[in-house]
């Protein structure tokens, strides 16, 4: 499996939202690592994005989650780390935590997909106005990433609820700190949802960004790294 790694010291973990592959996530965070260090980050191509292949023998997200922690498995060895996940990317980071806890240094969620079945979410009705910037990140990052993914690989484990779902629920507690960062006007996952999890996770921040969709961050990208950054601050120090 195919990944990106820049800097040294406590490894944090990026995955990407379904077919999505490491370019954004890693264009999104870097910024935040300018001036920090200490933190190695790993910006991950899934099975059948990016430049990893497709897996044959993956078939559903049980297998792709499988997939996902034997890499960092590999890459962290046996150091801790943070984890950080966007839409499907989350429900991989929750199924993670979900398996040890006490390997996590951090969680951070972005836009994460709670509800699996599309047609049980709460979502927004109102529809984000697409702006020059939203077309621009469009083209740049989703469209590509599209056109190198493996959409018959992909669609064959999402177009089944019971495929595209992970067969335990990933909730568990987690006492470390953790972000969580939703948009206002995002139909794709929406925000209300992610507030039934809040109860897992003790020390989280819930933000809700207005003007902003399922491709977060977009005009909000300086405030979304503050928050990136404050939710490292709390990482390293622990007992500030």
């Amino acid at each position: 499996m195919h990944y990106e790694s820049f800097g040294h010291g406590r490894p944090i973990v990026f995955l990407p939202g379904w077919g999505g592959d490491a370019g954004e996530g890693r264009d999104i965070h870097e910024p935040v690592f300018e001036g920090r260090d200490g933190w190695r980050r790993i910006y991950v191509d899934p099975p059948g994005t990016g430049k990893s292949p497709a897996v044959p023998g993956i078939t559903d997200q049980d297998g792709m989650l499988a997939a996902i922690a034997s890499l960092i498995d590999e890459v962290a060895g046996s150091e801790r780390f943070a984890l950080a996940g966007t839409s499907a990317g989350a429900l991989h980071s929750r199924g993670i935590v979900r398996r040890d806890p006490s390997r996590i240094l951090g969680l951070l969620l972005r836009v994460p997909g709670i509800i699996v079945d599309r047609a049980q979410r709460t979502l927004p009705t109102d529809e984000l106005t697409k702006s020059p910037a939203w077309h621009a990140k469009q083209r740049q990052y989703y469209d590509v990433a599209e056109a190198q993914a493996d959409l018959a690989f992909l669609s064959r484990i999402q177009g089944d609820v019971s495929t595209y779902a992970l067969r335990e629920d990933p909730a568990a507690r987690f006492d470390g700190p953790t972000l969580i960062v939703t948009g206002r006007q995002d139909t794709m996952t929406g925000y209300a949802d992610a507030w039934l999890i809040l109860d897992d996770y003790p020390r989280a921040t819930y933000v809700v960004l207005d003007l902003e969709g399922h491709e977060l961050p977009v005009r909000s990208c300086g405030l979304y790294r503050a928050l990136v950054a404050d939710w490292l601050d709390r990482i390293e120090h622990p007992d500030a």
